[in-house]
């Protein structure tokens, strides 16, 4: 890592061209990731990154410069082809930067297990998926770990320094029966290390995903047609964070490439829903101390009572649209500039009992796990898998049902719930947005949806 007296000299010569700001993101990254597949250890990595990435912004324009020099003269050399790139002026001396104080996030402290540990996680879940019986054919399981030292520094003065630790485990099961082949998912990860993997987990995510491809054996096709859909809590919160989330980002906003364009302080929700941005939630995937420009993190109400208050922005883009930074810029590494992105995104829960809202469902479908799916975060158009889910009849849960899809528009859709639950189900994943991926979790309270266009199997 740099000291604070290399991270001034290279902030000086990125800001000698006239750019307007400068920015230096250090980071030193190990991973270790397993996998298993076929009943045996497919691939064990282990692996070190390290290096720097400079950005200057001028006017509307940005530069970005990334290196794995870490010594004084190549960050340097870096910081002047991005001054040079961005320049608006003759090159003259640089600047002189002025830094806070150094703030460092205290973390806590990680134990480290070693691989011998991590294997026998990944053999347990493996052996308690195989359990299921003769018709599971395939069991994929992967662990990986992530440890992250990073320092920002810019031309404002902010200094900032953190260590940050990420855990994810991932259960795929295949189960076939004939030409009947169906498939269970199940993941879990978090800001802290393999104790977040108790036995009792590891087998609990296991079983879960031989439960749901052993079910998905049996279950009729989905019914087409339109209908009320009730999404449960279990589902987690992919259709807010993909048919809402990304549409409220402030870059694809401020392209105008967002049906949320333009409606600060207008009703674009049903007054029983409330969305939230939270990175500051202890131990979720999608936590960090502050964000990859040294920003310090908040808990932001995006949509309150189905009113618009904000979007997500990061430096550059709470600049361009005159709000104050969300805490949202965030990159995969150095290689990469922060883009406004999510972090954990959910509906806030209600009132109503989940059994409740089945109730007085007279016929529908309950979605217990949701699967990929496509936006368009121009129109909010969706469509998206349903992984798990059953027909309710006369306000009970009966059959299980495969093959089903949901469609229509995110905004409309949300402009007519009229149930929320009192629970809340979180999931993980990882956002992909401009070649970049990074950890998230979403959530959501059941809730219910009074009509969507189902697809099923013909």
């Amino acid at each position: 890592m740099l000291t604070e007296s290399d991270l001034k000299s290279a902030l000086g010569e990125a800001m000698a061209g006239g750019g307007d700001f400068a920015e230096i993101f250090v980071e030193r990254r190990q991973i270790n990731s397993i996998s298993m597949e076929a009943q045996r250890i497919e691939q064990v990595v282990t692996g070190v990154d390290v290096g720097a990435g400079i950005r200057v912004l001028s006017g509307e324009s940005s530069v970005y410069v990334f290196t794995n020099d870490l010594s004084n003269q190549g960050v340097r050399l870096a910081a002047h082809t991005a001054s040079q790139a961005a320049s608006r002026c003759e090159h003259g001396s640089r600047k002189v930067i002025s830094l806070a104080a150094g703030k460092k996030v205290a973390t806590a402290v990680i134990q480290e297990a070693d691989m011998g540990a991590k294997v026998a996680v990944v053999k347990e879940a493996e052996k308690e998926a195989r359990s299921g019986g003769e018709n599971i054919r395939q069991v994929m399981v992967r662990y990986g770990d992530t440890e992250q030292l990073v320092q920002i520094a810019n031309s404002e003065g902010r200094l900032a320094e953190d260590r940050r630790f990420r855990t994810i485990f991932v259960v795929n099961v295949v189960a076939a029966d004939g030409n009947n082949v169906q498939t269970g998912y199940e993941s879990l990860g978090g800001t802290q290390g393999l104790d977040l993997l108790t036995p009792d987990v590891v087998r609990n995510l296991a079983s879960q995903a031989t439960r749901r491809a052993l079910m998905l054996l049996k279950a009729q096709p989905a019914p087409p047609g339109r209908m009320p859909v009730v999404l449960s809590g279990e589902a987690g919160g992919t259709m807010i964070h993909e048919a809402c989330g990304h549409g409220l980002e402030a870059d694809i906003v401020g392209k105008e490439m967002s049906v949320y364009a333009g409606k600060r302080g207008q009703r674009v929700a049903s007054e029983l829903v409330t969305v939230i941005d939270d990175p500051t939630l202890p131990g979720k995937y999608g936590s960090y101390h502050f964000d990859d420009e040294g920003t310090p993190t908040q808990r932001n109400v995006l949509i309150s009572h189905g009113v618009l208050q904000t979007y997500m922005t990061d430096l550059d883009w709470a600049r361009r649209l005159g709000q104050a930074a969300t805490g949202n810029g965030r990159r995969q590494s150095f290689h990469y500039p922060p883009i406004p992105r999510m972090s954990n995104t959910y509906v806030a829960p209600g009132e109503m009992l989940p059994e409740e809202i089945i109730a007085q469902t007279h016929r529908g479908l309950l979605v217990k796990k949701m699967g990929g799916g496509q936006v368009n975060p121009t129109t909010g158009d969706f469509v998206f898998d349903v992984a798990e889910g059953y027909l309710i009849e006369n306000g009970k849960i009966t059959v299980p049902v495969r093959g089903a899809t949901l469609s229509g528009n995110g905004p409309a859709a949300l402009m007519t719930v009229d149930m929320v639950g009192i629970d809340l189900g979180f999931a993980i994943g990882t956002c992909g947005k401009d070649g970049q991926g990074v950890p998230v979790s979403d959530a959501q309270p059941t809730m219910r949806i009074p009509e969507l266009v189902v697809g099923g199997l013909l």
